[in-house]
C-alpha cells in the first residue's frame, strides 16, 4: 500500500488493508512519508510502514520543488529496493507523497498496480501513472477516463453509514459542522457570529460543532462572546460516533473531500465549503457532482458573507421537503461494496 498524507488517503488505504488481512491471510506493508497521518495511524493498525523521502511539487516554492525533483530518483530506487524486498503480488497506490514513486517503482519491476482515486479530479500522483497501472477502482465516472481499465467502485465507507435512516419530516432540527481532524477555520470564525440569528429563525434548532484539535475552547469562547445559548450548541474537537452524528442531522455543513462518500452513503443533504487550497480544486470537483444532482448546495469560501451563510442555512433548514429530497438524491449517489470490490480488484490482479 503506497501513499498517505490526509485521513482521506490514510483511512481508505487501511480498510483496504485490513481487509485483505483478515479475508486472505495477506502480508501487508506500507509506504508513506514521515509528514503524514500514516506514521501514527498505520503502526497503531498493527502494519510495517516503511518511510522514503519525497516532497510536494504544486502549490510549493520553486526551491522547494527543486527538492523534490532532486528527491524523486532517490525515492524511486528506495522502493525498487523496497519491493525486490518484499516482493509484493501487487502494489496499490492510494495518492499523495509516497505513491508516486513507490507506483512508479513497481511499474518498473512489472509488478500489477491498482490506483485508488478518491476524487473527481486525480492528484498529480494518480495522474502521472494513470495510463500505466494496471487497474484502478475510482469514486466517480466522471474520473475513470484518467486511467487504465478504471472501475467505478466508490469509496470505502462504514457499513453502518448505509444504514442511516431519513430525518423525520417533524420535530427539532439539527446541523452538523464538520471539518476533519483539524476543524476549519472559516467554520470556526463564521458560525460563533451567526449562530443567534440561525438559532432564532430555526425553531428547535441544535447544532453539534467539530472544531477540530486546539480550536475548542476558542470556537465555545466565541459562541459565548455572542450571546448564543450555548445549552443549543455542542462544539468538540472530534466526533467519535459519525454514524450517530449523521442519523440526528438534518444538514451537514462541511468541506467536499473524502466526506462526500459519507454524505452520499447516509443521504444526509448538505453545504458544501470546498477548501480553496485542494490539490487541483479537487474539493470543488467533488462538490460540482453532488451539486449537479441536486444532492447538496455549494458556496465558495473566497468572500463568503457570515450574512449569505446565513440566510442560506436558515432557507434549507426550514425547508424539510427540499432537505429530504436533497437527502434521497445523495443515497442515489452511494455505492455500496466499495471495499469489497476493491478488494476483489486487488486479489484479481495478485492471481494475474
Amino acid at each position: 500500500m503506497a501513499g498517505g498524507g490526509t485521513g482521506g488517503h490514510v483511512i481508505p488505504a487501511l480498510a483496504i488493508a485490513r481487509a485483505l488481512r483478515h479475508e486472505d491471510a495477506a502480508e501487508v506493508r506500507f509506504v508513506g512519508t514521515a509528514r503524514g497521518l500514516e506514521v501514527r495511524l498505520v503502526p497503531e493498525a498493527g502494519f510495517r510502514l516503511e518511510l522514503i523521502r519525497v516532497g510536494q511539487l504544486k502549490g510549493v516554492s520553486l526551491g522547494t520543488r527543486v527538492r523534490t525533483l532532486a528527491d524523486l530518483p532517490l525515492g524511486i530506487l528506495r522502493c525498487v529496493r523496497l519491493l525486490r524486498e518484499f516482493r509484493p503480488d501487487v502494489v496499490v497506490g492510494v495518492g499523495g507523497y509516497a505513491s508516486g514513486p513507490a507506483m512508479m517503482a513497481a511499474i518498473l519491476l512489472g509488478v500489477p498496480t491498482l490506483a485508488y482515486e478518491p476524487n473527481a479530479v486525480p492528484g498529480l500522483a494518480n495522474r502521472l501513472v494513470g495510463k500505466r497501472v494496471s487497474a484502478a477502482a475510482v469514486a466517480f465516472e466522471a474520473t475513470a477516463g484518467y486511467f487504465r481499465n478504471a472501475v467505478v467502485t466508490g469509496v470505502p465507507v462504514r457499513e453502518a453509514i448505509f444504514g442511516v435512516s431519513p430525518r423525520p419530516d417533524a420535530g427539532d432540527s439539527r446541523l452538523l459542522i464538520t471539518a476533519g481532524s483539524q476543524g476549519a477555520r472559516v467554520f470556526n470564525d463564521t458560525l460563533p457570529g451567526i449562530a443567534g440569528e440561525l438559532l432564532e429563525r430555526v425553531p428547535g434548532l441544535t447544532i453539534v460543532h467539530q472544531a477540530g484539535a486546539g480550536h475548542v475552547e476558542k470556537t465555545i469562547a466565541a459562541y459565548a462572546g455572542n450571546g448564543v445559548d450555548l445549552g443549543r450548541v455542542r462544539v468538540a474537537a472530534f466526533l467519535d460516533d459519525m454514524v450517530g452524528e449523521y442519523a440526528a442531522a438534518d444538514l451537514v455543513l462541511c468541506r467536499s473531500g473524502s466526506t462526500v462518500a459519507e454524505l452520499a452513503a447516509a443521504g444526509r443533504p448538505s453545504l458544501l465549503v470546498p477548501f480553496p487550497q485542494a490539490a487541483d480544486d479537487h474539493q470543488r470537483k467533488n462538490a460540482e457532482i453532488l451539486v449537479g444532482a441536486g444532492a447538496a448546495v455549494m458556496m465558495l469560501q473566497g468572500g463568503l458573507a457570515p450574512e449569505e451563510l446565513c440566510g442560506e442555512l436558515v432557507a434549507l433548514l426550514n425547508d424539510r421537503n427540499r432537505l429530504r429530497g436533497m437527502g434521497e438524491r445523495a443515497r442515489g449517489l452511494a455505492k455500496p461494496g466499495a471495499l469489497a470490490k476493491i478488494a476483489g480488484m486487488v486479489r484479481g490482479l495478485a492471481r494475474g
